[in-house]
Parts: C-alpha cells; sequence; structure tokens
C-alpha cells in the first residue's frame, strides 16, 4: 500500500472523472485519478460529437477525450492504470484495493460509467459510430431523412423511436415478441406514428459494411424466415440503434451505497449516504445521460469533495 494519503480519488476516466480531476486540481487537492482501460468509456469510441458546448467541427470522441485528459494533467492530476477490486469506505481514510495496488483517500468520487447491452451478433462491435448507435439523442441528427431501425420493445426503445422520427423518414422497431412491453401510453404514440413501423418476433442476426453500415440480417424467431435489408443506394448507410439496456459499473459497491436497478442514488451534491463518498456520470440514477451532463456532475462532486476535506481534515496553518 501507498504511504500516500490523497485529498480526493477519483475511480473512472470518463467526461465525469476527468471533470471531477480538473476541479480537484485546480483547487489544489491532491488529486489521484484511477482509470482500468483507456480515458473516455463510451466517448472514446464516438466517431462524431455534435451536441457538447463548444466541441468544434469534426470533433470526435478521442479528441474530445484527449483534451479533457490533458486539461486535467495540466492541474497536477496523479494518473494510474489499475482496476479496483475491492473498497473499505467505513474508516475516515478510504481505502481502494487494486490488482497492482492499495490506495489511500480523505474523499472519493466514483465516476464508474455504464456501458450499453449489446446485441453481440457478427459486425456489432466493428460498426460501433459507423451505424450502430446506442443513443438517439447524441446521434440521430448524422440519419437525416434515412431508415433507422431500433432493436428493443421496452420504455426506452419506444421513447428513443419516437425521437428518431423527427430526423429519419423511416424509423422500424425489431422486436423478439408480438407486442411491445413498453407503457400503454406509449404504445399508443408509437402506433399512431405514421413514420413508425414493426418487425415482429425478429432479432438482429448480423451487420455488415465496409466502414460503415451497409447491410442488416433479420431472422424471424417462429419461422426462421430471414430478412435482409441493404442500404439505399441514395443513402449509402443506414442506422441500427440498440436499446436492449444499460448495465453501471458498480457491482463493487452493492450493499454499500443505495442504489436503484444497480445506479448509485445521490443527492444534489453528488453525495451518496457515506460521508466523503461521491458518484458521478452515467453510474447515477439520473434521467439523462450525456457528456455534458456527466462533466457537471464530475464538477459538482469534487467542489464538493473539497469542501468536505476541508471541513472534516483541518490540519495546522504553516507560513
Amino acid at each position: 500500500m501507498s504511504d500516500k494519503i490523497y485529498d480526493v480519488a477519483i475511480v473512472g476516466a470518463g467526461p465525469a472523472g476527468l471533470s471531477a480531476a480538473l476541479y480537484a486540481g485546480r483547487s489544489r487537492m491532491s488529486t489521484l485519478l484511477i482509470e482500468k482501460k483507456q480515458d473516455g468509456g463510451q466517448v472514446s469510441i464516438t466517431d462524431l460529437i455534435e451536441n457538447y458546448p463548444g466541441c468544434i467541427d469534426g470533433e470526435t470522441g478521442p479528441m474530445l477525450i484527449s483534451r479533457m485528459s490533458n486539461q486535467a494533467k495540466k492541474f497536477g492530476t496523479v494518473r494510474v492504470k489499475d482496476t479496483i477490486v475491492s473498497v473499505n469506505l467505513d474508516s475516515k481514510i478510504k481505502t481502494l484495493q487494486g490488482e497492482k495496488e492499495a490506495y489511500q483517500a480523505k474523499s472519493v468520487i466514483f465516476a464508474l460509467g455504464a456501458y450499453p447491452r449489446q446485441v453481440g451478433c457478427p459486425g456489432e462491435k466493428e460498426l460501433i459510430g459507423k451505424g450502430v448507435s446506442y443513443c438517439a439523442t447524441c446521434d440521430a441528427a448524422l440519419f437525416e431523412d434515412m431508415e433507422v431501425f431500433v432493436i428493443g420493445g421496452g420504455d426506452s426503445a419506444v421513447e428513443e423511436a419516437l425521437y428518431l422520427t423527427k430526423f429519419a423518414r423511416k424509423v422500424t422497431i425489431v422486436h423478439r415478441r408480438n407486442e411491445l412491453r413498453a407503457v400503454k401510453s406509449l404504445q399508443e404514440k408509437a402506433f399512431s406514428n405514421c413514420k413508425i413501423h414493426f418487425m415482429w418476433d425478429s432479432v438482429l442476426e448480423s451487420l455488415e459494411g465496409d466502414g460503415i453500415l451497409e447491410k442488416a440480417v433479420f431472422k424471424n424467431v417462429k419461422t426462421g424466415d430471414i430478412k435482409v435489408f441493404d442500404a439505399p443506394e441514395e443513402d449509402g448507410t443506414f442506422g441500427v440503434f440498440v436499446f436492449i439496456g444499460v448495465i453501471p459499473e458498480t457491482k463493487m459497491l452493492k450493499g454499500l451505497v443505495d442504489m436503484e436497478n444497480d445506479y448509485i442514488i445521490t443527492d444534489e451534491t453528488m453525495a451518496t449516504k457515506i460521508p466523503g463518498v461521491f458518484a458521478a456520470g452515467d453510474c447515477c440514477k439520473k434521467s439523462l445521460r450525456q457528456i455534458v451532463t456527466a462533466a457537471a456532475d464530475g464538477a459538482i462532486a469534487a467542489t464538493e469533495a473539497l469542501h468536505y476535506v476541508e471541513n472534516n481534515f483541518k490540519e495546522d496553518a504553516t507560513c
């Protein structure tokens, strides 16, 4: 275990974690940022960002995250690449046990993120950001006057399908059952929208494309019939939006903090029920999961962590 005790340890280097690191560093807190993979989370695989305030033309996820990472580094954030496997949050000094080492801090911000549940069919992973999306709010405008398919039949799938009708010329909901699972009010809106069509009892079998989505193969689960959709020549591509669930990365905190459907519950200051422990970004229970809301969460969490440390770790003044 390192002898160093940081003012704040941040777990996760997506937009929420990087924003928290920036605010903590600028406040002259000793800041540790721990990330197990590459910076950015879901943003790192986003080809085009148009809805983050101040983003530049042609902004990609990696471009934005690179600037965020450099900004956090500029203000003294200490970086560690490690996977946290367990935590001890009961003591005044919190301990995070990683695969490589244990880390100590006076406060902790969990910016663990969440990831969309994937269909798991051939071609899906390769075409993420190239026709395959998990966020209509992020990518709907990229498919202006094109055809799109929505995979799923729950509330989220139908809500996103309705949103997509503002942009796409045709939206087809693909559902493995013969009726939707969404609440009746959403179903009524979907059935009455002339742009929305349905492919019942069907699943997505595979996706194909040379650098961009060009073909989708669907299978009827009752008859076994195969339906192939090729991108219209005039469009060159189409969209497949997957809404079959989102999985927050909160397993390590189960039983320690309050959760709802595995999302961490915080108050308006991003504080959990444990003093000195905060959460930010997509791992939290919230109504909108976007880069801008994650960054805001991180800023709030870092500011509140500063207040917590100042109020609970009073040190002798030095001249």
